[in-house]
């Protein structure tokens, strides 16, 4: 049978087998092209298809899978996105994390529209990806070393121009919420896909290409790149991101009741003014922007006083201004960026690592930890020195560190004593910087998200930033239909490839993203913006089956009790409390699942394409209207 010619895409899927230091190249289907678009969508339909429930998170059969849109590297902005895709050692379920930078481009320049690895290498090996060669390097030297110091000599060795993704000491060791960083210092953190990498003995995937995709009709795809600049530079957004990017929101959101303090306690944070605007931007020393972005929202800052004076780093963004400051009691900048720069230098979610720590904090403030458990530490609320010491040891999993990189849920099981209440988590991944009690859609998303906590999986912008429409933020009517589109809507630009912070800004129109899928692709179903929201629809209900198949339910969408029972103390949220069970109730119905187990329906899941999938989930007893 003749090869369906693919535009846009690099028509390649890459298949590694680390324990039989192997690989094979297959063509990129065309069904799994109409059917998922790409990216998040074929990460997730590789994962469904190719690991067996059950699997260990940190065994050899877990699958590592990096994915790349259609619009990658052809001159569409924000669209050369990376996702990787894994089953989560920290929630036992499905995981898709995201990283921006070269390395996505980079991976269509090479030809790939995803990589596929599994097994576990015999000792520490790094890949050498160069078109259409595959070469399995001993990565000895540089097992143990920080993300910088691995990167500077794997370029080195192999080609100064080359692009890669790598994990520090914390992925060595196992932490559950490690992170793969990127050469130019992105991260696609979340979930501990950094984990799965050190429990492959992988320490970097080094990747150089010197292909050009061919795009269908490279005139129009130009005219409408135009247009979508034209867009980005009229968006009120766009100069606040080039500014200052996620840091513009933080003293905003705080005084909306989103940003949370001491452990999500929500007191009042003294000296939050440090957050303004007009006093981080004296910080910023440099800017940058991932590959094919007119908006370029990388800042780096450099501290001016105290310890950590003279050091440039990537800015800290909003979720770790919170996680490694706020959410600690603690306003004291320079001790923020310098936690930020460990944690990218050990390969550390910024996110985890920081509720971890606000956790800890709250059980010595409780009596829960003494200093005889912390090592010594003393962890009083806004003290930065135990943050640093804390972020050592958890990446080297030294002392108390060793409890901590389990993620809060183990370690509250480990700790007992009721420290379970003060683990911020859904499905064992740590809640983001936004309180569920201030945005009721938003918080719904935490509880249902198939990843677990992830401001990301579903951004409520009418809640949060009052676009496309502004309601709200308290109400409860409507909101589980408004959490089901921002997640369907989610889903399918991340199938495209396409970066959150444009798109939830309303700087790529879905009239826009149909007409660029299909300039650069031909196929003639992207050019339906229903059908494209169908996809984002089937992708979202493909990641919930591979949740029901790992033994997922209802029990599961849930939050923190301290966002059901303790009344938010502050304005204007003051008094709120999440209504879980109204708001699950009316979320399954919007979603066509089964009210009472939270499993998507026969009916819905042969409404979006997934018979086969009702199959087996039928197959293995799961409960299928």
């Amino acid at each position: 049978m003749a090869r369906h010619k693919l535009y846009g895409y690099a028509g390649r899927i890459l298949w590694i087998d680390l324990t039989l230091k192997s690989y094979s190249i297959t063509d990129t289907p065309l069904d799994l092209v109409k059917n998922y678009i790409g990216a998040r969508g074929f990460g997730t339909k590789i994962l469904w298809d190719q690991l067996k429930p059950g699997a260990d998170a940190l065994g050899p059969d877990n699958k590592l899978i990096f994915s790349i849109g259609p619009l990658a590297a052809t001159g569409v902005q924000s669209a050369s996105r990376f996702f990787v895709t894994f089953k989560s050692p920290l929630t036992g379920g499905y995981f898709r994390s995201v990283g921006g930078g070269q390395f996505g481009a980079e991976m269509k320049f090479a030809g790939y529209d995803a990589i596929v690895i599994g097994g576990r290498a015999e000792r520490p090996t790094y890949l050498w990806i160069h078109d259409d060669v595959v070469e399995f390097k001993d990565a000895s030297h540089v097992w143990g070393a920080v993300t910088t110091h691995a990167t500077e000599h794997l370029i080195d060795e192999m080609d100064r121009n080359a692009k890669l993704v790598v994990i520090g000491p914390a992925g060595e060791r196992l932490v559950r919420y490690a992170s793969i960083q990127t050469n130019d210092n992105r991260s696609a953190a979340r979930g501990g896909g950094g984990a799965v990498m050190g429990s492959k003995n992988l320490k970097a995937v080094v990747v150089r290409g010197s292909k050009k995709p061919e795009v269908f009709d490279r005139d129009e795809l130009n005219r409408l790149v135009k247009e979508q600049i034209d867009i980005y530079v009229k968006n009120p957004a766009f100069e606040g991101f080039r500014q200052l990017g996620t840091n513009g929101i933080i003293y905003l959101f705080y005084t909306l009741g989103h940003y949370p303090t001491y452990n999500f306690k929500q007191l009042e944070l003294e000296n939050v003014e440090v957050f303004r605007p007009e006093d981080l931007l004296p910080y910023v020393v440099k800017r940058g922007g991932c590959y094919a972005c007119a908006m370029g929202c990388w800042q780096f800052f450099k501290s001016v006083k105290g310890p950590f004076a003279g050091i440039i780093w990537d800015k800290p963004e909003y979720e770790t201004q919170c996680t490694l400051g706020s959410l600690i009691g603690l306003t004291h900048r320079e001790a923020i960026m310098y936690a930020n720069m460990l944690c990218d230098l050990y390969g550390l979610d910024t996110i985890s690592a920081g509720v971890t720590i606000a956790f800890a904090y709250e059980l010595y403030e409780k009596g829960i930890l003494t200093k005889r458990e912390t090592d010594g530490l003393d962890l009083r609320w806004g003290d930065p020195e135990p943050v640093i010491e804390l972020i050592r040891k958890i990446a080297l999993r030294e002392g108390i560190g060793d409890v901590l990189a389990e993620g809060v849920k183990r370690a509250a099981e480990a700790i007992g004593r009721g420290a379970e209440r003060y683990a911020m988590h859904v499905k064992g991944l740590e809640l983001p910087a936004y309180d569920p009690r201030a945005a009721k859609a938003h918080g719904l998303n935490f509880a249902t998200s198939n990843i677990g906590a992830s401001h990301m999986y579903g951004w409520s912008g009418p809640e949060l930033i009052g676009f496309p429409e502004k309601v709200d933020p308290l109400a409860v009517e409507g909101k589980a239909t408004l959490c089901k589109r921002v997640q369907d809507e989610m889903a399918l630009y991340e199938a495209a490839g396409i970066c959150q912070f444009p798109m939830s800004s309303g700087m790529v129109p879905l009239d826009l993203l149909s007409r660029m899928l299909h300039a650069a692709t031909g196929v003639e179903e992207f050019k339906r913006p229903e059908y494209l929201v169908m996809v984002g629809e089937r992708i979202v209900n493909l990641e919930r089956a591979f949740n029901v198949r790992e033994g997922f339910s209802r029990r599961d969408d849930t939050l923190p009790e301290r966002f059901l029972r303790e009344p938010y103390p502050r304005a204007p949220a003051k008094g709120q409390v999440f209504e879980l069970d109204k708001l699950l109730d009316d979320y399954y119905v919007a979603r066509g699942w089964e009210p009472k187990t939270g499993v998507p329906t026969r009916t819905k899941l042969e409404e979006v394409g997934l018979k086969d999938v009702a199959d087996e989930l039928e197959k293995l007893g799961k409960y299928i209207m």
